[in-house]
């Protein structure tokens, strides 16, 4: 039955209850949940991780596992009552009108199939259809999902795809058999924010070709705003606010969403005037939930006696759109009051140059036919390429770019885990390139410190969170005595906001922001000159991440320490960063202020990183700039300019100077750098990305 046909909710749940049973207790997961898609719909589930979301995708699917059990309520498709359906009508359901996108999209695929046979398994499975009439199926939606040269696809094995061709891929493999409703958990989380923009328009797109119900998952408030109709705010286990994109955007009425909004940076924050408020506190254990409101303990309107005396029920806004918030106070409160503005800070100035790199080169030499120990001629893969600039002190300096632009590899040359191939680094008056981390006197390896991206591989978990800092500290040759250390060591939980108690914890008990204020701690446990930050909130909530950029700030301005803080994430670039240098395939492209590279004449690609940007603002008009094609391999870089073969100014460039000469960097104005053959003419006509429209 296609959505057309049947005239009634496609999806309904009703006051879902579900728990997983342990040992030791049973755990509520999900507690009194309700929500309903409408055919044609898209419904957007968000909140922190734990709240709940992928939790609800998979009892919606049946696939809660042998400790997971849905405890109450309802879930019905269609009319038809999911929760009490026999397993072999549920296989009827799954993957034919009902079909499931995960983030990680080999988690769906078969290493050892063609990417044709795959596809051709879902019709023939489903709808019985002969193979001749399954692949060309197959290669309609291959086609569909905007994959250049579909035959070659469908003979493809999954390896031999990139990330991004890989979600597109498992987009068409839930799409074969035209489902009535799409679930997708956090499909693009894994993917750089240019391959999200054109996955999350794709989506869009069949979303209206296939008339297709969707309950999209996510922690990102700006993709939810440009894929989704409704949203449903999720807390602890809890919806705690339902309504359209407009009255929960704009007219909120609870106050985990207003916290939500007030600690992601959105156009206008400034990190020294208007600095993101963190939400206080810690998310609750689900055994460990308080009376009431589960969000009370963290929230500025509670009010004891009221909010923690009796479960709080969902409560209807009037004159709004199916509007519905878990607060018993929010008829009481000023919503429209400007936040309590948090500590103000002086824009600092940035002192002298700790950090100069000239000319850097950093290649790679593999034999073309490594594979099965046959070897062959050398190839070369030109990661970094003549990267040229400075950092001084007290500043923070981004890097931005899509995966395989060199971000990384740089640092790793900075940090002496490689070595360059030419091209000098000078930390203050030191020669550093071509000294390799072991070779490298203490002083060098304790003032030039990193902070990782995952805090949970950067940690021994056999070592308590003390003894990891002391750790550091005695590699570092700090402080006399083991009572100097010890000492020294709670120094720094104290610098990190961290409890001085959990010196004595394991890894294992501290939550994933704490665990990255470990990392923060030992980094700079040897007073650290220069930090190089290696996306260090992307796998952070949103709220943790605005605690710890703070922290991250407040520790910069204590210590004058240079931060490098490399990112794809453009919103917390423009909150936190001084200057941005914009990388594509081992170049620098464009280098300047924030203000500078935020504002046209951009680079043609620094164009399309801003367009691609979700921000989760009703008032931010954005100009849609979708890049075709993957980056070039660093092992077949295009000739002349790198950006060359996805650049949409290429025809405004007389000749075929873009596909013969590497573009000469060029000063726009003081401190703006750009790497382009663009006529000044064409960028004197570049026109803003981002324009914030009056209320």
């Amino acid at each position: 039955m296609s959505p057309a046909d049947y005239e009634g909710p496609i999806l309904e749940i009703e006051r879902l209850s579900i728990s997983f049973f342990t040992r030791l207790r049973e755990i509520p997961a999900v507690m009194d949940f309700s929500c309903t898609v409408q055919p044609g719909e898209a419904m957007g589930l968000v909140g922190e991780s734990g709240c709940g979301k992928s939790t609800v995708a998979l009892a919606v699917m049946r696939y809660l596992g042998k400790n997971g059990r849905i405890t109450g309520g309802s879930i019905r498709f269609k009319g038809r009552d999911l929760v009490n359906m026999s397993d072999e009508e549920l296989r009827h359901i799954r993957g034919s009108e009902i079909a499931m996108i995960y983030q990680e999209p080999m988690a769906s695929l078969n290493p050892a199939m063609r990417i044709g046979d795959q596809l051709a398994e879902v019709p023939m499975i489903h709808a019985g259809v002969s193979r001749e009439e399954a692949l060309r199926r197959a290669r309609e939606v291959v086609s569909d999902v905007r994959l250049p040269d579909p035959d070659r696809m469908l003979r493809s094995y999954p390896h031999q795809l990139s990330g991004g061709q890989q979600q597109r891929i498992v987009i068409a493999m839930a799409l074969m058999s035209k489902p009535s409703l799409l679930i997708l958990d956090e499909p693009t989380t894994a993917l750089d924010v240019t391959v999200e923009a054109a996955v999350v328009d794709l989506v869009k797109d069949l979303r209206e070709k296939y008339g297709t119900s969707i309950l999209f998952i996510s922690h990102n408030l700006g993709l939810v705003m440009d894929v989704c109709d409704r949203l449903c705010v999720m807390y602890s286990g809890e919806a705690v606010e339902t309504g359209s994109i407009k009255d929960v955007f704009d007219r909120m009425q609870h106050p985990y969403t207003q916290a939500l909004f007030r600690s992601i940076p959105l156009p206008g924050a400034d990190k020294n005037a208007r600095p993101l408020i963190s939400i206080p506190g810690n998310f609750p254990l689900p055994h460990e939930r308080p009376n009431g409101c589960n969000f009370g303990p963290r929230c500025s309107y509670f009010e004891a006696g009221r909010c923690d005396a009796a479960d709080v029920p969902m409560f209807a806004v009037d004159g709004h759109d199916r509007h519905e918030t878990r607060c018993i106070r929010f008829r009481e409160i000023d919503w429209a009051a400007p936040p309590k503005v948090a500590r103000t800070t002086e824009k600092a100035v940035p002192g002298r140059v700790v950090l100069k790199m000239e000319d850097l080169k950093k290649y790679y030499e593999v034999a073309a036919n490594s594979l099965f120990g046959k070897s062959g001629a050398k190839k070369v893969v030109k990661a970094n390429e003549t990267l040229s600039f400075e950092a001084r002190e007290g500043e923070t300096l981004a890097i931005v770019g899509e995966s395989g632009c060199g971000k990384s590899t740089f640092a790793k040359v900075l940090m002496g885990l490689e070595t360059a191939t030419s091209g000098r680094i000078m930390l203050y008056d030191r020669d550093i390139q071509s000294t390799p981390i072991e070779k490298r006197s203490t002083d060098t390896v304790s003032g030039v410190q990193m902070v990782f991206q995952n805090p949970f591989d950067t940690l021994n978990p056999s070592m308590t969170v003390g003894r990891q800092i002391i750790r550091a500290l005695e590699i570092f040759g700090e402080g006399k005595t083991d009572e100097d250390r010890r000492n020294r060591m709670l120094e720094l939980l104290d610098l990190v906001k961290l409890p001085r108690q959990f010196a004595d914890r394991m890894p294992r008990q501290l939550s994933g922001g704490q665990k990255q204020r470990v990392g923060i701690a030992r980094a700079f446990a040897g007073g650290a000159k220069v930090v190089v930050a290696d996306e260090p909130v992307s796998a952070l909530d949103v709220s943790v991440q605005a605690a710890v950029t703070d922290l991250l700030m407040e520790i910069q301005r204590k210590n004058k320490t240079t931060l490098l803080f490399i990112s794809h994430d453009l919103s917390i670039v423009r909150y936190l960063s001084d200057r941005v240098m914009v990388m594509y395939l081992g170049h620098v492209v464009e280098l300047g202020t924030t203000d500078q590279v935020f504002s046209p004449p951009y680079h043609p690609y620094t164009e399309a990183l801003l367009s691609a940007v979700p921000i989760a603002d009703t008032h931010v008009q954005k100009k849609r700039i979708v890049l075709e094609g993957d980056i070039p391999s660093a092992m077949n870089p295009p000739p002349g300019c790198p950006f060359q073969t996805r650049c949409r100014w290429k025809s405004k460039v007389p000749g075929n100077l873009c596909e013969t000469e590497v573009p000469p960097m060029r000063q726009l104005a003081e401190g703006h750098q750009i790497k382009c053959h663009l006529p000044d003419s064409e960028l004197a006509r570049m026109e803003p990305v981002i324009k914030i429209a009056a209320e």
